[in-house]
C-alpha cells in the first residue's frame, strides 16, 4: 500500500516541544503535523496531522537527537564514593 506522504521535511525544520516531547511542523489545513521524539528513536518517519489526512516523512539521524533524560545522566561523570580508612 502506497503512503499519502504529502512532503518530506528536514527535523532541523521543525520545531520541538522538550515539554510535550514532541516535533511539530505547520500544515496546511491550519493544524500541524505531530511526532513523539520516542517514535523516531524507534525508526518511525511519519508525522501526521490530527485535523486531516496528509502525513509528512521527517528526515533525520536518530543519533542527532536530542538525547533522553536518563541517557544525559547516564553520560555524566558519577563521582566515587568515597571508602573510609581504617586507622
Amino acid at each position: 500500500m502506497a503512503e499519502n506522504i504529502y512532503d518530506e521535511i528536514e527535523i532541523e525544520d521543525m520545531t520541538y516541544d522538550p515539554t510535550l516531547q514532541i516535533y511539530h511542523y505547520p500544515c496546511p489545513c491550519g493544524d500541524r503535523f505531530e511526532i513523539a521524539i520516542a517514535d523516531l528513536r524507534d525508526g518511525e518517519e511519519i508525522a501526521v496531522c490530527p485535523s486531516c489526512s496528509l502525513m509528512i516523512r521527517v528526515v533525520f539521524e536518530v543519533d542527532n537527537l536530542p538525547k533522553e533524560e536518563n541517557e544525559e545522566a547516564a553520560s555524566a561523570p558519577v563521582a566515587e564514593a568515597q571508602m573510609p580508612v581504617a586507622v
